[in-house]
C-alpha cells in the first residue's frame, strides 16, 4: 500500500472515499460553491479542492464515474487523465456534457473517480525491424468479432 499525501484547499468539503471494500477507484468531489449547468456538448474544468504528493513511480489516473456516464452522458473530455508523481496543482476534472440535455453539477456531487497506480519507465531500444508473430500487423477487428 502507498500513502497519498494530500493539501485540502479551503475550497474542498470532500475528501476522496473508497466507496466499497473492493472499490479501485476514490470518489472525487465537485469543490465548487454554486451549481454549474451544463449545456449539450458544453465542456468545464470543475475543481476539487485538491493536491496531492504521490512517490515517484505512480500516477494517479483521473476516470469517469460510470453511473454519470450511461444516466447522464457526463464524461471525461480525455477519457482518462494522468496525474504525475510531480505535479503539485490543484487537481481539477475536465467534463463534458455529451447528452442531447442539460446537467446541473452540485457542490459537493462525486464527478470523478482517482486511481492509483503504479508506472514503469522504459529503455527505449530502436530496432531496425521487430519480431514476427502470429497476428502480425493485424489490428482493429483483425482477430474476429467473436
Amino acid at each position: 500500500m502507498v500513502d497519498l499525501i494530500i493539501e485540502r484547499l479551503k475550497h474542498n468539503k470532500v475528501l476522496p472515499e473508497y466507496k466499497t471494500d473492493g472499490a479501485s477507484g476514490m470518489d472525487l468531489s465537485a469543490a465548487i460553491d454554486k451549481p454549474v449547468v451544463l449545456k449539450s456538448l458544453q465542456r468545464c474544468l470543475i475543481p476539487t479542492g485538491l493536491k496531492i504528493q504521490l512517490p515517484q513511480g505512480y500516477e494517479a489516473q483521473i476516470r469517469a464515474r460510470s453511473g454519470l456516464s450511461i444516466k447522464h452522458g457526463i464524461t471525461l473530455i480525455n477519457a482518462i487523465g494522468t496525474i504525475d508523481s510531480d505535479y503539485r496543482g490543484e487537481i481539477c476534472v475536465p467534463i463534458v456534457n455529451l447528452s442531447a440535455e442539460e446537467y446541473s453539477i452540485q457542490p459537493g456531487e462525486r464527478i470523478a473517480q482517482m486511481v492509483i497506480c503504479k508506472v514503469e519507465r522504459t529503455n527505449i531500444k530502436v530496432m531496425e525491424s521487430l519480431n514476427s508473430t502470429q497476428r502480425g500487423e493485424g489490428g482493429f477487428g483483425s482477430t474476429g468479432k467473436i
